[in-house]
């Protein structure tokens, strides 16, 4: 059987109180009160969701009333019952919020009726979306701690795993089996690799834009000093051009170099005698310019469209370690500063990222 919803009616004359319970009994649990003070002592005992309340009444208007359980039970839906010569009053503490409705003396009961149904409707889907935002909200706990748990529990072991596997490659009685670490050190590499681009995933869509002075010369060359040992043989060519100092968000910025750094290493042609990465970046008031150019084996035009799609990989380079989802973090990293992106790219002859970020 459904709960009644509980209306309380608040009226000076104890008649209108009688009419309202004998004709709303049914519907709902009613309760009434003759003064401000008799009701509020009833608020104190019992939850009531729906209170309704004269206008006209000694000591206390219906409008300073309702403004008292506006303050004590912010949750409650308010309906006024007025005159027309109070009309102005009402529209008023309807704008204050005081009042949620009101309907008009002499009431028509069919009337009175509509109104407390649309107050009741109101309340209940109010009561659903703060069930519905609490239970967000706890899913959001359980998410933040998932997330803990994949960047320590999960990396933790990975790290040890790579010690192991280093200590193992210098032990001359097992040299035989090099390739076999190799092996494995790649596949723990590119697992810790998709584990913090789900964490930078995570924090991306999450955390708020940051506004902070960054050294961009300072973070470019730390972001280099992580991947050059991959491939000894990239020369690395760095222009710094500051006109002002750059505000923005050190995080995002970070993204951005350490995802394209990667691929521009990752993505070099074998074949090409001089392997080069090139980074520009230009500062000036209003924007922060970033050119990272390379001239390894490109992309195809048939993929440009793609590669900023989550998971996407292209058919020539699937037999790399990449994840598809370097391309995507950098791609909402900038839209997250309300930047823009664009790339330009030949097969062969290397790829160019150009972007643009306001200077905060």
């Amino acid at each position: 059987m459904t709960e009644k919803i509980k209306v309380l009616y608040v009226d000076d004359e104890e008649q209108n109180l009688v009419s309202f319970r004998a004709n709303f009994r049914k519907e709902y649990e009613v309760y009434t009160a003759l003064t401000a003070d008799i009701a509020l002592s009833l608020l104190n005992e019992t939850s009531i969701p729906i209170i309704i309340s004269d206008q006209r009444m000694p000591n206390i208007t219906g409008v300073e009333f309702l403004e008292k359980v506006l303050e004590l039970y912010p949750d409650t839906i308010r309906l006024l019952i007025t005159a027309q010569s109070d009309i102005e009053i009402v529209i008023e503490a309807i704008n204050r919020g005081q009042v949620s409705k009101y309907i008009q003396k002499p009431w028509d009961w069919d009337k009175l009726s509509i109104a407390i149904d649309n107050c009741v409707t109101l309340y209940t889907s109010r009561a659903e979306l703060k069930y519905k935002n609490a239970e967000l909200q706890k899913a959001n706990d359980e998410l933040n701690k998932f997330v803990y748990s994949v960047s320590h529990d999960l990396r933790s072991p990975l790290t040890s795993i790579l010690g192991v596997v280093n200590v193992a490659k210098i032990t001359p009685e097992l040299k035989v089996a090099e390739p076999y670490f190799d092996m494995i050190e790649g596949r723990v590499l590119k697992l810790d690799t998709f584990i913090k681009n789900i964490i930078d995933y995570y924090k991306n869509a999450r955390i708020e834009v940051l506004k902070e002075p960054i050294n961009l010369y300072e973070l470019i060359n730390q972001t280099w000093d992580v991947f050059k040992d991959q491939n000894l043989a990239i020369a690395f060519d760095l222009k710094v051009n500051e006109d002002a100092i750059f505000i923005g968000d050190r995080f995002r910025i970070k993204i951005i170099f350490e995802n394209l750094i990667s691929n521009a290493v990752k993505y070099q042609n074998p074949a090409a005698q001089n392997k080069l990465i090139t980074v520009l970046v230009k500062i000036n008031p209003e924007s922060l310019s970033i050119c990272v150019s390379d001239n390894g084996i490109g992309i195809d035009n048939r993929y440009i469209k793609n590669i900023f799609d989550m998971f996407f990989r292209a058919e020539d380079n699937l037999q790399t370690d990449g994840t598809g989802v370097g391309l995507y973090l950098v791609k909402e990293a900038v839209n997250k500063m309300n930047g823009a992106i664009d790339v330009q790219s030949q097969i062969l002859n290397g790829t160019n990222f150009n972007i643009v970020i306001p200077n905060k």
